[in-house]
């Protein structure tokens, strides 16, 4: 099989040989493809969610439903990026992979353990299917390609330390969102 220019110059940025399945604590960040602002907007330090973000927020707060193995702590949904923080609180006996990240039983039903990146993957692909939902039949501005970018941000979490840390950040993220990076009027100032 011929593997595109773009394929093989890639590099993942994953942490290499870590089990992404195994319990532990995981932060997130998800951007809107070319950082556009779908979501909502800032007024004030706080963030007023568009029907799109406001999908996006219910979304997410349903994926325990889909994956039991998972706790939601610390969310919040900006005007074109998604930062959490979910604990995986089960390892995987999983054997082998699933043909699609929404489908997570074996032939009796039980359900079955999902890496994070299975998760993400998920939350990614519903938000997607629910946002063109919204574009045909609720007049939501379209989106070129994808919803979101190919990628997402994760970090480990290994103590309480980080935990709490990344829990101030993500409440506080609204306050900063003029100097974020992932704001593209900060951006353009740059």
């Amino acid at each position: 099989m011929k593997t595109s220019r773009t394929e093989t110059n890639r590099r993942s940025i994953r942490l290499p040989g870590y089990d992404y399945s195994q319990a532990g604590a995981y932060f997130v960040t998800i951007v809107a493809e070319g950082r556009k602002n779908v979501f909502g907007e800032i007024e004030t330090d706080e963030v007023f969610l568009t029907p799109a973000g406001k999908m996006i927020h219910n979304t997410w707060l349903s994926l325990p439903d889909r994956f039991p193995h998972i706790e939601l702590d610390e969310f919040i949904v900006m005007p074109n990026h998604f930062h959490a923080i979910l604990f995986i609180t089960t390892e995987s006996n999983r054997v082998g992979t699933s043909p699609t990240p929404t489908n997570f039983s074996d032939p009796v039903g039980v359900p079955l353990v999902g890496t994070l990146g299975e998760i993400i993957g998920a939350y990614k692909s519903i938000t997607t299917h629910e946002y063109i939902l919204g574009v045909r039949g609720k007049n939501w501005p379209s989106f070129e390609k994808r919803l979101w970018q190919r990628n997402y941000y994760e970090h480990i979490l290994r103590t309480d330390n980080d935990l709490t840390s990344v829990r101030s950040y993500i409440l506080g993220n609204p306050q900063g969102w003029n100097l974020d990076p992932e704001n593209p009027a900060f951006i353009e100032k740059s």
